[in-house]
């Protein structure tokens, strides 16, 4: 078994509470740049975010939702009870918190920041 930092765990956990709070009660209260900012996450501690089972989850929800909204049958037995205007709201409230993760990540590369020029 590996070791998980507690960090890690707690956010794991956010997201999915997020997942089941956007898909069951249409609320979106996550905000994943505040978080990572607020709590200082390292690169790597990102990368191990963007690699993990939750992120890979709430891919293939928006992958899913992308289909229902496109009227792929299957996906309408799935997400029927949602409408597709909440379907939209959903899938882009969580391309938010995966491309967040992302910039994140690419925003926190080793060396130092650049100057501006005056």
């Amino acid at each position: 078994m590996t070791y998980m930092d507690p960090n890690s765990e707690e956010l794991y956990t956010i997201i999915d509470r997020a997942i089941d709070e956007a898909m069951l009660n249409g609320r979106f209260l996550f905000n994943m740049k505040s978080y990572l900012t607020g709590n200082k996450w390292t690169r790597k501690q990102t990368k191990e975010l963007i690699d993990s089972s939750s992120m890979v989850e709430l891919t293939q929800v928006v992958d899913e939702l992308s289909q229902y909204i496109a009227r792929d049958k299957y996906m309408s037995e799935a997400y029927g009870n949602v409408p597709k205007p909440q379907a939209r709201k959903i899938r882009k409230y969580f391309e938010t918190v995966i491309n967040d993760a992302k910039e994140y990540y690419e925003h926190r590369r080793p060396g130092r920041p650049k100057k501006s020029a005056k």
